[in-house]
């Protein structure tokens, strides 16, 4: 008799209650339970009879939706049950070949974006591009909705830049500003990312930045020093234009922060009204103002270490209406300082006079060390125009592209080239001190070579801006998804596949390997809410905003789509191939298939093709080859001939993988096959030693192509996870 439930396929070797077989399969009972016999359903009261031999018992646990709600949706209730068993076949089988920890991070993308759109191999994306990362770290501002411009982000991480992209870089230092015969000039130093960057246009918003003839600049590399301008410079935020008046000091206002000293101090003064005096006759008398700037040390308790002392005894005089601004530099010896100021002329406060003296800003230049290790830094000196406005100062933007090293197996690594490669992302990522900091043997080069040739030859390329702090697993994800990847680890040594078109299995599975009422299939069924097409987010590089495409197929619609970012994605032909390529295997892959085997089991790794063949499910029919004699071949198995197609016979290896199938024809017995050719491997027949295996069946059903999506030790035996292939999600 056989028994069938969602889960197992087991032969019940002796007659069995129906209750019996409950108790011995563990069915939780707190769910509802439906029983068929025969495909009839059966009450309870009659679950303790003995049923007859032959039967097919069918015990079937069928899932609660709605929190007991009677507006629960069934439907829905369906559809979660296949996201489940997606997340649950995904992480399993991600988690076996990385670790707990990544394979439950992978299990959470399939369910974040799974609501309608499953994807067993190579976890779906996230729905919004927003830039977050599955932690709850700060928003990205490079992909915010919000206006972008350039700004100071402590204690954020410095960026990270892969490929080409358009950025507004943040503040290395607090931008400035300095008066020079009556001109303001404000100085920024920007921070690019870190790593070394071929930039290429600078702009201020959408114009570029030579149209400025006012603007000086210089992109600075890692190593080199700024010879612009100091740039470590602190502002003091008590000072901001207050009136310097005669015998009132103004001040003392600490210069700078504590566990820092200057060696140079700024003071900024303004007489906003102009300096004048209007004359009878209706023309401008000049008008002197003078004051005094004292200064004296403290410590980092805001204790002062001696006197005041003076600074300057400065004095200003001027005939003109238009406001006056200038900066005055002292040279002091190192130390922290606090500044005050005092006017020392009395104000002239006739209406026909302009005679305010205002002071503007306390600046200290710091003694520090000027090595930013290896970050890109670009340098900006501003003159203010009419051209400048304080908003426009603040946007300035360049597209940069990163220069990484490549690697080639007769060559080794190179030297820095600007590339917008998939595999030298995933790379640094690995090598860098930012990130894994990994050595050479823990990275699977060979493999991101042989990638690398694949991605470059479809125009596939990964282009985006890590400023968010994020795991290293997260930021591979991200890299690996835009050319269709996964990376895992295997054997301490991190490793990639792609899912792309394979046609020779690294093994093959039949009855004589796969460990008796083992074989379970798992059918993520669809629903009315299935996607069946699939629209893309992608942050575009002829626009810099987001921007979206949709990909279909033959016999899909865009009724039902779903939304999924492709983080990394800039070109809209790339991002067309991956939405039909997500759409695919939505549709297509939706067979789960999971077995029991030895250590044989340990051969195929992630993604790799195996060929299963099985009678229960109509995959062919397998067993061993017993003898041979010259092209006859006797079968531990009986086979059945199938007339007026091919038939054909696949032989195991002796390291597992597959040879042919070969074409055979019958013979007067069941158990025999006659060989057409000769075949390429040695039949091992003898009983020292394991038998050639076979799987037998016509051209298009001697087995079935899978997918390993997990491999489980479990002692001596190992649980293999695979989905089924289907070459038509490959269509692109």
């Amino acid at each position: 008799m056989l028994y069938f439930n969602y889960f197992t396929n087991a032969i019940i070797e002796q007659p069995k209650t129906v209750w019996q077989i409950i108790k011995e399969q563990k069915v939780d009972l707190t769910m509802p339970i439906l029983c068929l016999i025969n495909g009839a359903p059966v009450l309870r009261k009659d679950w303790g009879n003995v049923f007859d031999d032959g039967e097919l018992i069918s015990i079937i646990s069928l899932p609660l939706g709605g929190g007991g709600k009677k507006s629960s949706n069934p439907v829905q209730v369906v559809l979660t049950v296949a996201v489940i068993v997606a997340s649950v076949y995904t992480g399993g089988a991600v988690g076996a070949a990385y670790g707990a920890a990544w394979g439950a991070a992978a299990a959470a993308a399939v369910s974040i974006g799974g609501g309608i759109l499953v994807n067993t191999l190579v976890p779906t994306p996230k729905p919004a591009l927003n830039g977050m990362t599955s932690s709850s770290y700060t928003q990205s501002p490079t992909y915010s909705l919000q206006a972008q411009g350039n700004s100071a982000r402590l204690g954020n991480p410095i960026p990270v830049i892969y490929g080409r992209h358009l950025i507004y870089p943040d503040f290395a230092a607090q931008p400035y500003y300095r008066y020079q015969n009556n001109v303001q000039y404000v100085y920024q130093l920007h921070c690019i990312g870190q790593g070394n960057y071929s930039v290429g246009q600078i702009r201020i918003e959408d114009t570029p930045i030579s149209s400025f003839k006012e603007i000086t600049y210089k992109v600075i590399n890692p190593g080199e020093s700024n010879t612009l301008f100091d740039e470590d410079v602190v502002t003091s935020a008590e000072v901001a234009g207050q009136e310097l008046l005669k015998d009132m000091i103004s001040g003392g206002f600490v210069l700078n922060p504590s566990e820092s000293v200057v060696n140079k101090i700024e003071i900024d003064v303004a007489c906003q009204r102009g300096l004048y005096y209007a004359n009878d006759s209706g023309g401008l008398n000049s008008k002197t103002v003078q004051w005094r700037v004292d200064a004296r040390l403290i410590d980092d308790e805001d204790t002062a270490l001696g006197d005041w002392f003076t600074l300057g005894t400065e004095s200003l005089t001027g005939a003109t209406v238009n406001g006056i601004y200038r900066t005055y530099t002292y040279s002091v010896s190192q130390g922290r300082y606090e500044v005050r100021a005092t006017r020392l002329d009395d104000k002239d406060e006739n209406s026909r006079a302009g005679h305010e003296l205002r002071w503007v800003a306390a600046k200290g230049y710091v003694v520090s060390d000027k090595s930013y290790g290896d970050v890109t830094l670009l340098a900006v000196i501003m003159k203010a125009t009419d051209n400048l406005s304080q908003r426009s100062s603040r946007l300035i933007n360049c597209v940069v592209t990163r220069k990484l090293k490549t690697w080639t197996p007769s060559g080794g690594w190179s030297g820095l080239t600007a590339t917008r490669s998939i595999a030298w992302a995933l790379a640094d990522i690995l090598k860098a001190n930012y990130g894994a900091k990994l050595t050479d043997k823990s990275i699977d080069l060979n493999a991101l070579y042989q990638l690398d040739q694949k991605w470059n030859s479809r125009g596939d390329t990964f282009n985006a801006v890590f400023d968010s702090k994020l795991t290293v697993y997260e930021a591979l994800s991200r890299v690996a998804k835009v050319g269709r990847a996964v990376a895992f680890i295997q054997g301490g040594i991190v490793r990639f596949v792609r899912d792309e078109p394979k046609t020779i299995p690294v093994a093959l599975f039949g009855p004589r390997n796969i460990v008796k009422n083992t074989l379970s299939i798992q059918y993520i069924m669809p629903s009315e809410d299935t996607a069946d097409s699939v629209c893309v987010e992608y942050f575009s590089e002829n626009t810099w905003k987001t921007s979206e495409v949709t990909g279909t197929f033959s016999g899909s619609t865009s009724d039902k789509t779903a939304t999924v970012e492709l983080f990394g994605c800039t070109n809209k032909a790339q991002a067309l191939r991956e939405a039909v390529y997500m759409a695919l295997a939505n549709r297509y892959r939706r067979r789960i298939v999971t077995f029991t085997t030895e250590l044989e089991g340990l051969i195929p790794t992630y993604g790799d093709l195996i060929a299963i063949t099985h009678d229960m499910a109509h995959w062919g029919s397998g067993g061993e080859i017993i003898a041979q004699d010259g092209l006859k071949l006797t079968l531990s198995e009986p086979v059945e001939f199938t007339s007026g197609v091919k038939n054909v016979l696949a032989l195991r290896q002796k390291n597992g993988s597959l040879s042919g199938p070969y074409e055979v024809t019958a013979t007067e017995l069941n158990t025999e096959v006659m060989l057409k050719t000769q075949p390429s491997i040695e039949i091992l027949t003898a009983s020292g030693m394991e038998r050639t295996h076979f799987a037998f069946g016509t051209t298009d059903k001697w087995s079935v192509y899978a997918r390993v999506t997990g491999i489980r030790p479990r002692s001596n035996q190992v649980e293999i996870t695979a989905v089924i292939e289907d070459d038509r999600v490959h269509q692109n």
